[in-house]
């Protein structure tokens, strides 16, 4: 792909700010009626990759998760086929491999950065294509683009971007607790795709169960802002998936120490029980913050190797924000995708 562009100014700074987000469990892997996969997930405000851009006479890249930023960069400037260099500073990066989307949402970081500081017109889809990301989830490309409780298709035979067919506000006041273990990570790169490789077709009847409790109980319990009703389908969601990936990421949880706080937090009343993505992260639900700060306060001692944090459900998208020559400030990237 080429893509014109105009040259920035040498002091134009671009920021950009993209949300960690929470992958809640995949609806269809077997793909029984064509399209593999479909996800459900939200974005969190807490947790987020924060960067800056600038022009620049060659490539560079300073800070937490650089080298991944570069290659980032390096593969938006060959497939757009622009190649003017830029200085990159990542000043926060989302845990990698902690099951919150970290290499997603730095990729379209970079890529959303880089268009803005060239002037490019392009969309999150676009990015997205040019960056290689949405190989089976859509989650955190339509958290990066809007935030919110999301639904995906999943992916069919011609599929770029997995589909958001349900995008749903979230409740402002509720909390999610997240339970993060930074002594392990969760399966990656070659080792996830040998997972999804080595695990058992996923029954269909299941499938089906799954996908009517989400449709029918958990999205309209969330329009509704009925935690109890939303957080149980949540929790059987998970469990199912959880059960399904236990072979290869030795059980319902990868971290034994997170799944034994879950557990204490299922007792003391947390619904929406579960584990992002590949984990360690864990995460549930309850009303409010002051439920959270007592669930938290109340493991602490327990388990004190465990990082707990309180997180709000993030309603908008990631913010792109400076100026090139043809760009303002508020002007929307749209680039087609491949």
């Amino acid at each position: 792909m080429k893509f014109a562009s105009s040259a920035p100014s040498p002091d134009s700074i671009v920021r950009v700010t993209a949300p960690a987000r929470l992958h809640m469990g995949f609806i269809d892997m077997g793909g029984s009626l064509g399209r593999r996969f479909g996800s459900i997930g939200v974005g969190i405000n807490e947790i987020s990759t924060r960067l800056r851009l600038s022009a620049a006479t060659e490539w560079s890249a300073s800070g937490p998760d650089a080298e991944r930023a570069l290659r980032a960069a390096h593969r938006f400037a060959e497939t757009t086929e622009i190649h003017r260099p830029a200085s990159i500073t990542i000043e926060e990066a989302i845990p990698g491999h902690a099951g919150l989307g970290s290499g997603t949402q730095l990729a379209l970081a970079i890529g959303a950065g880089l268009s803005r500081l060239h002037g490019i017109d392009a969309t999150i889809a676009g990015i997205a294509a040019a960056v290689d990301r949405g190989a089976r989830s859509g989650i955190g490309i339509a958290v990066f683009e809007s935030g919110g409780l999301i639904v995906d298709g999943g992916r069919g035979p011609t599929t770029i971007t997995p589909p958001v067919i349900s995008r749903i506000e979230f409740p402002n006041d509720w909390r999610f607790i997240l339970v993060l273990d930074r002594s392990g990570q969760g399966l990656h790169g070659k080792g996830e795709v040998s997972a999804f490789k080595a695990l058992p077709p996923f029954p269909i009847a299941e499938t089906a169960r799954l996908c009517h409790l989400l449709l029918m109980q958990g999205l309209p319990a969330l329009a509704e802002r009925d935690i109890r009703s939303f957080g149980d389908v949540i929790t059987q969601l998970q469990n199912a998936v959880g059960d399904h990936f236990a072979p290869v990421q030795g059980g319902r949880f990868s971290s034994p120490m997170v799944a034994a706080a879950m557990e204490r937090l299922r007792d003391l009343g947390a619904v929406g029980i579960g584990q992002s993505s590949w984990g360690p992260t864990g995460f549930c639900l309850v009303e409010n913050q002051s439920i959270a700060n007592q669930f938290i306060d109340a493991l602490k001692i327990q388990f004190p190797a465990l990082n707990l944090l309180s997180a709000t459900a993030r309603n908008r998208g990631a913010t792109v924000s400076g100026a090139s020559v043809s760009a303002t400030a508020d002007q929307s990237a749209r680039m087609n995708p491949r």
